[in-house]
């Protein structure tokens, strides 16, 4: 039987023949002639024997291969991408076939045989999602794409001194870090570039990219997409984004992005993001300043016109104003407070959940793709898509803020139109939360960030070059680590178990006035949520930052890639969540005033009970739980997601006795921590 982990060292390299050496000890795989594609079929041999002699082997065994000429009609030099439903449904059948297979030997065949006749980007979305949710493979701990396909994530001018580097030094040798620069896509003449930090950030891109890998829209496998509150955790994941994002720009000094409503408009903001695709062999094409939107029709690729996006958005805000969106079968299907969001979310994304693909269209993924392919429409000039087109690597573009602030606009209409939570809903009887106070070096509620330059091994991605270690090296915002500490008087006799909703949020709008909570509750970026045991009488209840429930650990993002200690031996839903650096915005060098939101709910109100313990739950608010239910029965958000009752003008007024708030300070110190040399 074949070890399950080899099918990790297909990952590796994702562009060289399959039968070249993979993984840290150059393991190689004894590939039958017939899997061999016919540039190798006669060589394969004795390239294995001049560079791969001694080496450990993998035998593969010959089995009869299924069809996988729909996969294999996507050229090995196209740009794959997600968006495209083309792509996605190729993606799907590949998905399927691994899935299928009966036993770990017959996946690890059909695998190698594919991985030179797919593309190879396609190859690893496909495996991925495969292994993610075949229960012979789940536990496998997946590379990060950024070690894949570093080309998604670096200046692609870094790529001649990592070769240079790996060429000239040998791997026994002490090979140094490449840095990356961290002005390199626009000077501060464009002011949004202030926030590079942020769009730019690795840990962000991963975190996008693996979302979409755990929860797919398309496959032909029902139970892959059909995830609990999937749709509702489309729209919540994405509405967080937009509220860090708009966090960091007030931290710099910018008005809230503006969403992108008019699709007749220009884009102002352009985008060149200097990056290469080595798939591709293209450079990511820019976006000039004040780029308009044209039909795309682009032959055997995607037909999408502007007037099509807006009679799906007008049947979508319709629908919302009803009450109820109509089926395939033209039957009401209700927009109530429970079910309503997650109906949204898919038909926004048009997952195969979508009540009716028909009539409410593709809207979120052909808005995508209207941007991506905006420079070049009709594929007159043969560019491809830019990256607004691709997972890892949309957020990186400003424009990616003002069209899911449109489209958060979608999900927020439906939201405005529920009930707001009356005090009552809201209060936890007996319970009242005293005092929170937040304890960083030494100093109370005052939190700091700065600079850290970190290093991530890049060498599975760095194909046709020597082997061994190349390091990349960059730098990314970080913070100071901190304590909450909850004061909390049980009132009621017993012992309580209470939900701790932990939210942030600024204080001041762009123009510094206190922001009212019709507004703020939009900027509410969540930290944690954890479960307390509550005494009678009073009690104080600690929590430090780095066991957010929202937040993947440091060590995730910046890893060592083959690194299998037991705290990390889960990576699927475990690699999906926000990064831990990027917890707490910037902040400014001044100081900058947030309000601390504490919260604590009815736990016996909140409890899911779930079919078997989950061993992965530290990112579990932004991505669920693994073949479990989503651990909390209250709307994602909750008690920000509606609009505040009559009378709740501010934060303060909003408040029962089992919540608090505080203001924070958060310093931004303009300093970088090295990497130790």
């Amino acid at each position: 039987m074949a070890d399950k982990k080899n099918l990790l060292l297909l990952f590796d390299h994702p562009t060289e023949p399959v039968f070249m050496d993979k993984g840290g000890n150059g393991t190689v795989f004894n590939i039958p002639d017939s899997y061999l594609t016919n540039r190798y079929n006669k060589i394969c041999k004795k390239v294995q024997n001049r560079v791969c002699c001694g080496r450990e082997r993998v035998p593969v065994k010959e089995i009869q291969v299924p069809d996988l000429s729909y996969p294999m009609s996507l050229g090995r030099a196209e740009q794959f991408s997600v968006f495209l439903k083309s792509h996605a449904e190729m993606a799907g059948q590949l998905i399927e076939v691994f899935v299928n297979m009966p036993t770990v030997d017959d996946l690890q065949s059909v695998a190698v045989y594919a991985r030179d006749r797919v593309n190879p980007v396609m190859f690893n979305y496909a495996l991925s999602v495969a292994l993610l949710h075949r229960p012979d493979t789940k536990d496998l701990n997946l590379p990060a794409f950024s070690q894949v396909f570093p080309d998604r994530f670096i200046d692609s001018q870094m790529f001649r001194h990592m070769r240079e580097e790996s060429f000239v030094i040998d791997a026994s040798d002490s090979r140094g870090a490449i840095t990356i620069p961290v002005n390199y896509t626009a000077s501060d003449l464009d002011v949004e570039h202030r926030l590079w930090y942020f769009r730019e950030d690795m840990g962000i891109n991963l975190h996008h990219w693996h979302w979409h890998l755990v929860y797919p829209y398309e496959a032909p496998i029902r139970s892959i997409v059909d995830k609990d509150r999937r749709g509702e955790l489309f729209y919540y994941m994405h509405q967080q984004i937009i509220a860090r994002y708009n966090a960091e720009r007030l931290s710099n000094y910018m008005a809230q992005v503006q969403p992108f409503n008019n699709l007749d408009e220009p884009i102002a903001e352009g985008y060149f993001p200097k990056m290469d695709s080595t798939v591709a062999s293209r450079a990511y094409p820019p976006r000039f300043d004040n780029t308009r939107l044209r039909d795309v029709e682009r032959v055997g690729q995607i037909r999408v016109s502007l007037d099509e996006m807006k009679r799906w958005r007008e049947r979508i805000y319709e629908a919302i104003h009803q009450g109820y969106v109509l089926d395939e079968d033209n039957q009401k299907v209700a927009l109530d407070e429970v079910k309503g969001i997650d109906i949204l979310g898919n038909i926004i994304e048009a997952s195969v959940l979508s009540v009716n693909r028909t009539l409410y269209g593709n809207l979120h993924n052909n808005g995508h793709n209207l941007i991506a392919f905006a420079h070049d429409p009709t594929n007159k000039h043969l560019e491809k898509a830019g990256v607004m087109g691709d997972t890892p690597t949309a957020m990186r573009d400003p424009v990616f803020y003002k069209w899911h602030s449109f489209v958060d606009n979608l999900f927020q209409e439906h939201k405005r139109l529920l009930t707001p939570y009356s005090a009552e809903d809201l209060t936890f009887p007996g319970i009242c939360v005293q005092s929170i106070k937040v304890v960083s070096r030494d100093q109370t509620n005052k939190l700091t960030t700065f600079w850290q330059q970190s290093d991530v091994d890049m060498s599975r991605g760095l194909d046709f070059s020597p082997r061994g270690k190349v390091s990349a090296r960059f730098t990314h915002l970080q913070h100071s680590e901190f304590t909450y500490n909850i004061e909390v008087e049980n009132t009621s006799g017993a012992t309580r178990e209470g939900f701790v909703r932990i939210f942030l949020a600024p204080m001041c709008d762009e123009r510094n006035g206190i922001m009212e909570l019709r507004e703020q509750r939009r900027l509410m970026v969540e930290l944690d949520k954890f479960v307390i045991k509550m005494p009678a009488g009073r009690s104080m209840h600690t929590r430090k930052s780095v066991d957010s429930n929202v937040t993947i650990p440091f060590e995730r993002t910046f890893r060592k890639p083959d690194d299998n200690s037991p705290n990390k031996a889960i990576y699927d839903f475990c690699g999906c969540g926000w990064p831990h650096h990027m917890l707490v915005p910037k902040g400014r060098s001044e100081g900058m005033t947030f309000k601390l939101f504490v919260m604590i709910s009815n736990y016996d109100d909140d409890r899911v009970v779930q079919a078997s313990e989950c061993a992965c739950t530290d990112a579990a608010s932004y991505c669920g739980l693994r073949d479990s239910l989503y651990p909390d029965r209250k709307s994602m958000g909750y008690p920000f997601d509606r609009l505040p009752r009559q009378g709740a003008q501010f934060l303060e007024s909003f408040l029962t006795p089992n919540m608090c708030t505080v203001d924070i300070t958060i310093t931004h110190e303009k300093r970088t921590e090295k990497v130790p040399e």
